[in-house]
């Protein structure tokens, strides 16, 4: 089992990239979720939102699981968390476009999406500080992208807002 958590708390290895691993984390999942709304036209809104719960209660259990295998306690190995982060402002994204609120092309909102889940990821304004710094363990590691993943679906729904 163990195995399977860091294979899952690593995203299967990205996780172990020596350059930005959060980052390339982020736009590899921005990509795949791309590709399953926009070019294979899947846009169930309730699969998406109960598969994300579900990945969201498993990280900690895996992350828990497998943070001891790294040397410190946020280690850059551990990307699942950049996944659960990047992927809420995209399920709102799913949402707008279902409700007809995107009025401008789709990619732009995607990249809007990337770049600022990964501005509050690495600026960290609070409450994304508050976990970084006061829980230095799974749930610190998950919750400090949970909270830019949040940042980001405001940025995404007010860009949806004015254009």
């Amino acid at each position: 089992m163990k195995k399977i958590n860091v294979l899952i708390s690593t995203f299967f290895g990205y996780g172990y990239l020596t350059k930005m691993p959060g980052t390339v984390t982020s736009v590899v999942t921005t990509i795949f979720i791309y590709i399953a709304y926009e070019i294979l036209d899947y846009t169930s809104l309730k699969f998406s939102i109960v598969f994300f719960i579900i990945l969201f209660f498993y990280s900690f259990y895996a992350v828990k699981d497998t943070e001891s295998e790294f040397e410190n306690k946020d280690p850059r190995q551990i990307v699942i968390d950049e996944v659960l982060g990047q992927s809420m402002p995209l399920i709102l994204l799913l949402y707008l476009n279902q409700t007809n609120q995107i009025n401008i092309a789709i990619e732009f909102y995607y990249i809007i999406s990337l770049l600022s889940f990964r501005f509050f990821d690495i600026l960290k304004p609070f409450p994304v500080s508050y976990f970084d710094k006061n829980h230095k363990n799974y749930f610190g590691i998950i919750m400090d992208d949970i909270m830019a993943g949040l940042y980001s679906m405001i940025i995404i729904y007010l860009v949806s807002l004015v254009f």
